[in-house]
């Protein structure tokens, strides 16, 4: 089931409707949890055992190393849930992958190896559940967070739909305790959550799928013609701007539901192509996912703490990673590797460049440059196999030998156009945030807005397309 459905529209109905009416608590949470299970198994049922067995085993593995005093059987249960999760994320998620690197290893050594027929399918969302239930178990044997008290607040937790498939990455002890007490939305939050669900979806239908997709489509999935510089770099453009609109439209969606619930969730981004280096950038795309790269690979791998050497060994490794849990890809490396790049050389810059301060020209010209290397990232992202890459890559420097045009004028002209608007506002509001500008913004205004945006929405016209991070 996705956001940008009439199926989830009456989904959300019938849910919003049960946790508004005169029932206990626990029945409350347990038709959230019911819904929640409904939510994923609409995609393919068999895949919810999946969900029980990361909650299950879990649960009894936190509730064994608290009981437990011998820091052998907690290391122990630490490590049963480790397995458990990295196997399951590991065999569904990498299992091609890694037999298809094996076979190239083995004909590389004259070895011709034929495997059997494998087919997998790549249960929806797997990579998010599975970062969030390991950061429970991770933090009660680093006895940063107590377990929770009941299974059910738990469960929810694993399972709670608005995040359940595509972040934000959420903490135990971000959400957990919002289960132990009623909640309610106001009817100040629950305006608010439906507004963020509207302005989600706007940025997802009518920006990513109806103006920015098309382009970048006609340009990365062009088989094989190589494109002329302007098509490239308006590829390249129109996927920066889908990707943020789909994914950002994705989180915005998840806070506005969980808002409308009385739930709330944090900021997955914060207006990142404003941002004035790699490490702000991360300070502002995918939020959630950068900080749980930052406590449980970076800092563990040394972070800052044993000298420049093992800093950007931590850094290359922590990005490294960070992109492979993005897909089972070369692409994905190279993707995640490159930001760990752009990461050591910001920081060996500002090391030899401490005291320096730069002015608002300045300021804004290291932001250029920052959204620049950003989009040569994307390519690696978006492109399917590293030679389509270095034909993108060609084509954007203008060292590539002529290439065909792709893209008509107009739907270039308007991606593009709609790129600028965001790269603009990004920067108008990166120093505040979306309340703080509804609260001096009149209501009539906001009204107009919002019923613009959902005017939009409801008469694009499209296929329900999922979002981009589901298949992460």
């Amino acid at each position: 089931m996705i956001f940008n459905s009439l199926t989830f529209i009456v989904f959300f109905a019938i849910v919003l409707a049960l946790h508004n009416a005169p029932f206990p608590w626990r029945v409350k949470k347990i038709n959230l949890l019911v819904a929640s299970y409904l939510f994923y198994a609409a995609w393919n049922p068999p895949f919810v055992i999946l969900l029980w067995v990361s909650t299950v085993v879990d649960w009894w593995a936190a509730q064994w190393m608290v009981r437990s005093e011998r820091q052998a059987t907690r290391r122990a249960w630490m490590l049963i849930s480790v397995v458990v999760n990295l196997g399951l994320l590991g065999f569904f998620k990498y299992g091609h992958f890694l037999l298809d690197n094996f076979v190239a290893v083995a004909a590389s050594l004259g070895i011709a190896y034929q495997p059997p027929g494998w087919d997998i399918v790549l249960p929806v969302g797997i990579s998010f559940y599975t970062f969030a239930t390991l950061s429970y178990t991770l933090d009660v044997y680093l006895r940063r967070a107590k377990p929770a008290k009941r299974f059910l607040d738990y469960a929810l937790f694993v399972t709670f739909f608005p995040h359940l498939v595509a972040g934000p990455i959420m903490r135990p002890t971000e959400l957990v305790p919002q289960f132990e007490q009623p909640r309610r939305a106001t009817s100040t939050q629950l305006g608010f959550g439906l507004a963020l669900l509207t302005l989600g979806l706007f940025q997802k239908v009518v920006l990513a799928d109806g103006f920015l997709a098309p382009v970048a489509e006609a340009v990365y999935d062009s088989h094989g013609k190589a494109p002329a510089m302007l098509d490239a770099w308006a590829g390249t453009l129109a996927f920066a701007g889908q990707i943020f609109c789909d994914f950002a439209g994705y989180s915005t969606s998840a806070i506005g539901v969980a808002l409308c619930l009385g739930f709330a969730m944090p900021d997955n981004f914060r207006f990142p192509y404003a941002a004035v280096g790699f490490s702000d950038f991360w300070r502002r795309w995918h939020i959630t996912l950068s900080c749980w790269l930052r406590d449980y690979l970076y800092i563990p791998l040394g972070g800052n703490r044993h000298g420049p050497a093992r800093t950007y060994m931590a850094l290359m490794g922590t990005m490294l990673l960070g992109g492979l849990w993005h897909g089972a890809s070369w692409t994905f490396v190279a993707w995640g590797g490159l930001h760990g790049v752009y990461l050591s050389a910001e920081r060996g810059l500002k090391a030899r460049f401490s005291g320096w301060v730069p002015g608002p020209a300045a300021l804004a010209g290291l932001a250029a440059l920052t959204f620049l290397l950003i989009n040569v990232t994307w390519v690696f992202f978006r492109a399917k196999t590293f030679g389509a890459a270095g034909v993108m890559l060609r084509a954007m420097s203008g060292t590539a030998a002529a290439g065909v045009p792709l893209v008509a004028a107009l739907p270039m002209a308007i991606a593009l156009g709609i790129v600028a608007a965001i790269v603009a506002t990004h920067w108008v509001m990166r120093s505040t945030t979306i309340e703080a500008v509804v609260e001096r913004t009149p209501v009539p205004l906001i009204a107009g807005v919002w019923a613009a945006m959902a005017f939009a929405v409801i008469i694009e016209q499209g296929q329900g397309s999922a979002f981009i991070y589901f298949a992460f």
